[in-house]
């Protein structure tokens, strides 16, 4: 019992009937977004006379701390960086459901950031995955086309969740994921635990295009997108490399994203903490597992441009990619 409800019942007051102790969250007359604009000195994306560059960019792979013990940063902090910052568009990827959306919705709202809405399905999981360093199964990373496209994602992560018949297990069945997402939604191949880095990880190109194009056949040509990330780790320049080709043969579109779990630098030790949690370990046990250095906070326009410029005789990739 805390404190407070000790207070309450020895002065006599009354319950406040309702009250889960989660208030105002229960209230259909739920408190709004009240932060502060964001601040605009820091240095971050500007040129040596202080003067702010910008280029065009959306992040459509985003994790707030609603992807529990994997994401790190709160949906209303996201969207504060995302105002700071001067992104075109931020897009909600949390694991398995939709619970940070009216939050993340409300902040945006009021900065007037533009957002969209998809999640990152958990494919195959044996069991719930609490207490794993490195949790079991594959991601199918989807975003909502228009209303349509969120209420059947909506949908299937519903029977996914009652399927599974205990918490943080769903069981989608690929069928219904198919049938009812195709058309409907954009289709990223999403991180390395997607299907096609996977592949391309553990048996190379030939295996990663089979996947590819199975994406494809699924969802439909123009309904897949390859993306790109580069968290500065040892492959990542050649693992894009192979994905542009891929996306070439096969006549798909590229995006680029950093596949956000918290919102700034700073917040990587967060990150960590909160990743040796899921994993019941502790931090200097989960070394290792770990990438070596956080780089999976929100990045500007030029600030992504910059990563993936590589001089023409370097690769193919674009610096606009």
């Amino acid at each position: 019992m805390p404190w407070s409800e000790v207070e309450r019942v020895a002065s006599g007051r009354a319950p406040v009937l309702g009250d889960g102790s989660d208030s105002p969250a229960w209230s259909r007359k739920r408190d709004g977004y009240a932060g502060a604009p964001p601040d605009l000195r820091d240095r971050r994306g500007r040129d040596d006379g202080g003067e702010r560059l910008r280029a065009p960019y959306a992040e459509l792979h985003v994790h707030s701390n609603f992807s529990f013990l994997d994401g790190a940063s709160h949906p209303e902090t996201l969207v504060e960086e995302a105002a700071r910052l001067e992104l075109d568009a931020l897009v909600l990827t949390d694991h398995d459901g939709m619970y940070g959306a009216v939050r993340f919705n409300d902040a945006a709202r009021e900065l007037g950031v533009r957002v969209g809405f998809g999640a990152e399905l958990s494919l195959d999981l044996p069991a719930p995955q609490a207490g794993e360093p490195d949790p079991a199964g594959s991601h199918l990373l989807v975003l909502a086309r228009q209303q349509e496209g969120y209420h059947r994602l909506c949908r299937v992560i519903s029977h996914a969740q009652i399927a599974g018949g205990e918490k943080s297990r769903p069981v989608y069945n690929l069928e219904e994921v198919i049938d009812e997402l195709a058309g409907h939604v954009v289709v990223l191949t999403g991180c390395r635990k997607g299907r096609v880095r996977r592949a391309l990880a553990q048996h190379g190109p030939a295996v990663a295009r089979a996947e590819l194009a199975r994406l494809v056949d699924w969802f439909g040509h123009s309904h897949v997108v390859v993306e790109l990330i580069n968290h500065r780790q040892p492959l990542d320049d050649h693992a894009n490399d192979l994905l542009d080709e891929l996306a070439r043969e096969l006549r798909l579109p590229t995006v680029v994203s950093n596949n956000v779990h918290y919102a700034t630098p700073a917040d990587a030790p967060v990150a960590d903490a909160v990743a040796a949690v899921r994993a019941r370990r502790s931090t200097e046990e989960l070394e290792g597992w770990r990438p070596p250095s956080g780089q999976a906070f929100l990045r500007s326009g030029i600030e992504q441009q910059r990563r993936f410029e590589r001089s023409a005789s370097a690769c193919s990739l674009p610096c606009t990619t």
